[in-house]
């Protein structure tokens, strides 16, 4: 009963949101211009993302403070729902009808109250409250981190992965799966002859299989979700963020779910990774930090480009 109280909370709050009277709307075109000129902008996400002009942004691609993690920004799991909730509808009001969110976020072990030692629920609770509020929850991606740090976690094994979801304001989401292919690591001659097969299908002894003739002619293998990329530890330059996104994954992100010449925005853009990766890929892009500090340095690693650590690409270039 108490799981079931609690998910009722979950789906209050964001019937709560949903269903608020919205407060008079206020159009925010130069505020986005300003945005994005300004690369970070210092300033409140719950007080800015409701001036976005709607149907204005094409992708919030974001990783925000995780449940009691960060000294800067600490947010009990308990009440993390309810913090998110308007941030939420402020976005899926700016969003798009084929833009996205992408949600990156960490589950985590409570360290107090009563589920102490076990695993918190409140990333689950945010995707169903998401979800009820009117996103649609399109994909659910691993993260998975091959270099994690080893940690005090009682009876489990390291955390090497974090969440993705992948959330839409509609059913027809942009979505570039070519931008994602992997090139086939096969020679020419092979690729030649693969153009050349009429009869692709193979199947196994289960009965299974698929026509390859339809993969060959796509010059390379569809990527799974679980995207691979390693945690980044060396920090970048002038940037002192405990928490800096290594590039590979926001650019896996950015490639696929947003336009060339498209507006990202990342409303907790801390050290910008998200403006830096998704301007260098030819998006029109720019931030929101609260954090002086962060803004600052962000603004300074914009304006020089400054890249990640090698460390903080994508794993697995092609594919046989």
């Amino acid at each position: 009963m108490k799981n079931e109280s609690k998910l009722r909370l979950v789906f209050d709050a964001a019937t709560t949101a949903k269903s608020a009277v919205e407060r008079p709307y206020v159009s925010g075109s130069r505020l986005l211009d300003e945005i994005l000129d300004q690369g970070v902008m210092l300033g409140d996400a719950g007080e800015l993302l409701v001036r976005l002009p709607r149907q204005s942004v094409d992708l919030f691609f974001t990783s925000p403070p995780y449940a009691d993690a960060r000294a800067y920004s600490r947010v009990h799991p308990d009440r993390y729902v309810d913090w998110f909730l308007p941030f939420a509808r402020a976005m899926y009001n700016a969003v798009k009808p084929t833009g996205s969110l992408i949600l990156n976020i960490k589950n985590r072990v409570a360290n107090r109250g009563p589920l102490r030692g076990q695993r918190h629920p409140y990333v689950y609770q945010l995707v169903l409250a998401l979800q009820y509020m009117g996103w649609r929850w399109v994909e659910t991606y691993i993260w998975a981190k091959p270099n994690a740090v080893p940690g005090r976690f009682g009876p489990r094994t390291k955390d090497s992965f974090e969440y993705v979801y992948h959330f839409a304001r509609t059913a027809k989401p942009y979505f570039d799966l070519a931008a994602l292919r992997i090139p086939y690591k096969a020679d020419s001659a092979e690729i030649e002859r693969r153009k050349r097969d009429t009869n692709g299908r193979r199947n196994t002894g289960a009965g299974f299989g698929r026509d390859r003739t339809k993969t060959y002619l796509l010059g390379g293998a569809d990527p799974g979700n679980v995207v691979n990329v390693p945690q980044t530890y060396n920090q970048h330059y002038g940037v002192e963020h405990t928490a800096a996104m290594p590039e590979g994954l926001a650019e896996f992100f950015i490639k696929a779910t947003s336009p060339m010449d498209g507006v990202v925005l990342d409303p907790f853009a801390g050290s910008a990774t998200t403006v830096v990766v998704a301007r260098r890929l030819g998006r029109r892009s720019g931030g929101i930090e609260i954090h002086e500090k962060f803004a600052l340095d962000a603004r300074r690693r914009i304006a020089a480009n400054i890249a990640s650590d090698t460390q903080g690409r994508l794993f697995g270039a092609a594919a046989g």
